[in-house]
């Protein structure tokens, strides 16, 4: 979990005016930076914020724990991103099979190439944020939604389920899909993959023969591929996990896709997306004063200088 929910619950508690506007603020941001990961879109993400928190001032001095805030917070949330008009036109309508988002040999050749010098080596910190931003966003949204509350907001497998209302199982299959998904699109966008003559990228159709004409994986590496979020989460029990550790190290392209994997999500739980320093600090004072007379708490005069 995201230790500004942890402290923004702690600050509530203490009921004073300095507490509650460095809670909102923590409160603002999380929503935002979910909000951004979800949609893509700053003028969304910003009413999406001021609607969830408004909404949840009365709430808010009735959650006790930091997972409650965590469920609640990030319910509301969501309800409210998949209201909006809006969305990404790059997300794709249909999941890829494990089939197709596994790498051929051609694409394990060039991880084995990659290993040596890195993809990004001279992308700079800025272009990588955007990329990384632009590969979640191609992710399917069913998928999208779990790598950003489980990956990226760092909410346990049974949390997910909980706002998502999904079995804890689904949450972990759509969880090794969706983070499958953004390294094959963190890939393709650090590479230029180029899309047909529409816009699109290829279909289906395309990257089966593609996968075709370039061989398919032993099956051993195919079994593997489909339990490593498992093995990397430390879910597989130990017998498993030590004969699938066995096959990576006798593997050198399963070995370098599993550190191309874990790159991927090691990026997706770095990216934080801020919200504009000039729109937070008015909603904040807002949002601060009204919580307080609901409480019936004095206001001093710093919280409402900005009003």
């Amino acid at each position: 979990m995201r230790p500004e929910l942890i402290r923004a619950t702690d600050l509530l508690r203490r009921n004073t005016p300095e507490a509650v506007e460095e809670a909102i603020s923590l409160l603002q941001n999380t929503v935002y930076s979910f909000s951004m990961k979800v949609c893509g879109h700053p003028e969304d993400a910003e009413d999406t914020m001021q609607e969830v928190l408004s909404r949840s001032l009365g709430h808010l001095a009735k959650i006790q724990t930091p997972q409650q805030m965590a469920v609640w917070l990030y319910t509301v949330t969501r309800n409210r991103c998949w209201r909006m008009r809006r969305k990404p036109a790059n997300a794709p309508a249909n999941l890829l099979s494990l089939d197709e988002l596994m790498p051929d040999n051609e694409e394990l050749r060039r991880l084995l190439e990659d290993a040596e010098v890195g993809p990004e080596g001279n992308l700079l910190a800025a272009e990588q944020h955007h990329l990384l931003h632009q590969a979640i966003l191609r992710v399917p949204p069913a998928l999208r939604i779990v790598l950003v509350l489980h990956d990226m907001e760092e909410l346990a497998t049974e949390q997910v389920a909980q706002v998502l209302s999904l079995q804890q199982g689904t949450v972990r299959i759509r969880l090794h899909r969706a983070r499958l998904s953004v390294r094959r699109e963190m890939n393709q966008l650090l590479r230029g993959v180029p899309e047909d003559q529409n816009g699109a990228k290829p279909s289906a159709k395309k990257r089966k023969v593609a996968k075709a004409k370039n061989g398919q994986r032993p099956a051993e590496c195919r079994n593997l591929f489909a339990d490593l979020s498992e093995y990397l989460d430390g879910r597989v029990e130990p017998r498993t996990c030590e004969q699938m550790r066995e096959h990576i190290e006798a593997c050198p392209s399963c070995v370098a896709f599993l550190r191309d994997l874990r790159a991927a999500i090691d990026r997706c739980r770095s990216l934080e997306i801020p919200c504009d320093p000039a729109v937070a600090p008015r909603l904040r004072a807002i949002l601060t004063r009204e919580y307080l007379r609901m409480l019936v708490i004095p206001i001093k005069e710093k919280t409402t200088a900005i009003l």
